[in-house]
C-alpha cells in the first residue's frame, strides 16, 4: 500500500513586506552595537545570500490557526471529501497561535483542535493533534500520516504546516528579514494506483546540534532585560549542517524507492535560504556524479521568504496550479521532499505524482 496527496490547498497573507521596508530598521551585532554599515548595505548582502526579496505577513487579526483554516479548506475543496471522513487532523507548528502585538504563544486547545472546531467537524473519532519538529514538521505529519495508514488506524488524514513568524523575530536581528506568515495542507489517504509515496527518511541530530536554532534575547540591550525571547539561529553552523546531511538522506531515499537519479522530476525543498538549497542540490547530485538538471527545484522563497514549515506545501500547491514561472508537473513525474530545521531534523521522501 502507498498513501499519496488527494488534495492540496494554501493560505498566503495580503500584506507584502519589500525588502526596503526594512531601512530603517535599527540592526544590531549579537553585543548590542550599531553596524559599521548603511541597511541598503545590509539589505543587499541579505537578498544576495537568500534570494528573498518580498515576503508575506499575516493581517492583525489573524492567527496561524486561522491562516491554517483556510489552507484546509482548500485542500478539503481540492480532494472533494467531507470533512467528516478525517481520521486524524496532524498540526505542524512551531510557536502556536501568537496574537499580534502579544508577547505569548497560545496552544490550548491544541492548534488542530481549532482548526477542527472551524471546520465544523462533528465526528469525535477525528482525532486533531500537533506536531513541533521545525521546519521539517509538515513533511514529518505526512510521514506520520503514512504510519496511520499503512497501520490501518486511519483511512484519511489531513496535514497541515502553518506559522506567523513575523510575530516571533527580534526586529533588531537581521535574520528577522528571513522570515514569513503562511500556511499549507494537504490530504492524505491511501493510493490504489501508480501515484505516492515511494520512500522516506527522517531523523533528529540533537548530540551537538540542538541548539543550532534557540530562543534568546533581543540584541537591543533595553529589550534583553524583558523576559520576552525571539528566534535565533547560528546561520553558518545550520549551512554546514544541512550541506553535510540533507544530501545523503535524499541519497538515502531515493536509493529506498529503487529508481535512478534521473527519473527525478523535481525537488521541493524547504525555502530557508536560496544559496543553502542550490548548494543541497548540487552536493546530493554530485553523489550520483552529474550536473543538476534545469529547472529541477522549484522556488518560491523569493516572493514568499521563509514561512518554516509552510513552505513545502505551498511550494506543492503553487506547482500544481502553474503559478511558478516555467514549472510545471506531469502524471508519473517522480518528486523529491526533503526539509532541515530546528532539531536538528532532516527528513525526506519519494513521490511518484
Amino acid at each position: 500500500m502507498k498513501i499519496k496527496i488527494s488534495g492540496i490547498g494554501s493560505y498566503i497573507p495580503e500584506i507584502k513586506v519589500a525588502n526596503a521596508d526594512f531601512n530603517k530598521h535599527v540592526f544590531l551585532n549579537e553585543d548590542g552595537t550599531p553596524f559599521a554599515y548603511p541597511n541598503e548595505v545590509v539589505i543587499n548582502k541579505f537578498k544576495s545570500i537568500t534570494g528573498i526579496e518580498k515576503r508575506r505577513y499575516a493581517s492583525p487579526e489573524q492567527n496561524t490557526s486561522d491562516l491554517a483554516f483556510l489552507a484546509s479548506i482548500k485542500a478539503i475543496e481540492n480532494a472533494r471529501i467531507d470533512p467528516e471522513t478525517i481520521d486524524y487532523i496532524i498540526f505542524a507548528h512551531n510557536f502556536g497561535d501568537v496574537k499580534y502585538g502579544s508577547k505569548q504563544s497560545d496552544i490550548i486547545p491544541s492548534l488542530a483542535t481549532r482548526v477542527k472546531h472551524k471546520l465544523q467537524i462533528k465526528n469525535p473519532k477525528c482525532v486533531a493533534y500537533d506536531i513541533l519538529f521545525g521546519c521539517p514538521g509538515w513533511i514529518e505529519g505526512v510521514l506520520q500520516a503514512n504510519a496511520f495508514i499503512q497501520s490501518g488506524m486511519a483511512k484519511r488524514c489531513l496535514v497541515i504546516g502553518g506559522e506567523t513568524l513575523s510575530r516571533v523575530v527580534d526586529p533588531h536581528d537581521r535574520d528577522s528579514m528571513i522570515y514569513s506568515d503562511g500556511s499549507g495542507a494537504a490530504i492524505i489517504e491511501a493510493s490504489d494506483d501508480e501515484t505516492g509515496m515511494l520512500s522516506y527518511e527522517s531523523a533528529t541530530y540533537a548530540y551537538d546540534e540542538a541548539g543550532y536554532l534557540f530562543f534568546g534575547k533581543s540584541y537591543n540591550p533595553d529589550l534583553a532585560k524583558e523576559d520576552t525571547c525571539y528566534i535565533k539561529m547560528h546561520g553558518r553552523k545550520i549551512y554546514e549542517f544541512a550541506l553535510s546531511n540533507v544530501p545523503a538522506a535524499m541519497k538515502s531515499c531515493l536509493d529506498q524507492s529503487g529508481l535512478d537519479i534521473d527519473d527525478v522530476k523535481k525537488i521541493l525543498i524547504h525555502q530557508a535560504n536560496e544559496k543553502m538549497d542550490e548548494a543541497i542540490i548540487h552536493r546530493f547530485y554530485k553523489l550520483y556524479g552529474k550536473s543538476v538538471p534545469k529547472d529541477i527545484m522549484p522556488m518560491s522563497i523569493h516572493e514568499l521568504g521563509n514561512s518554516s514549515v509552510a513552505t513545502v506545501p505551498t511550494l506543492l500547491d503553487l506547482l500544481i496550479r502553474g503559478k511558478i514561472e516555467n514549472q510545471e508537473l506531469h502524471k508519473g513525474d517522480i518528486l523529491i521532499f526533503a526539509s532541515v530545521g530546528a532539531g536538528m531534523n532532516i527528513n525526506a521522501f519519494v513521490y511518484r505524482y
